[in-house]
């Protein structure tokens, strides 16, 4: 599903930001790529300690946006390249993948889970 582009991205710092919108006004929220972790099944995992209008819009409207990039990672043109995320999201307070990010990220209180619709490459 993400393109190996995009995987090596995350090995490298950057900020991710996570865009979601209910009552026709978006929020955005960020975090750091080395956060992010891919599941199995292709989820994208995000520790959370705060996030609390995102998690009430997505409880409304779970329809959220991702960008994250590296300037270390080459682009179309030159050094440097991002992306666009489009899926749905939902907050996780229990199950597997929830316990096995608290391990990873003790400070966490839920985590972001998104599931991916489309990964484009924007630069």
């Amino acid at each position: 599903m993400f393109p190996e582009k995009f995987l090596e991205v995350l090995k490298y710092e950057g900020v991710v930001s996570i865009v979601s919108c209910a009552d026709n006004e978006a929020h955005v929220v960020n975090t750091w790529n080395h956060y992010l972790e891919i599941t199995e099944d292709n989820k994208i995992l995000i520790p959370s300690a705060s996030m609390i209008k995102t998690e009430k819009n997505v409880k409304s409207n779970p329809k959220v946006k991702l960008t994250l990039g590296s300037k270390e990672v080459m682009g179309y043109r030159s050094m440097g390249t991002g992306f666009l995320l489009e899926g749905t999201a939902e907050f996780l307070k229990e199950g597997e993948h929830y316990e096995m990010m608290k391990k990873k990220r003790p400070f966490l209180t839920r985590v972001l889970e998104v599931t991916v619709d489309s990964c484009k490459q924007t630069l």
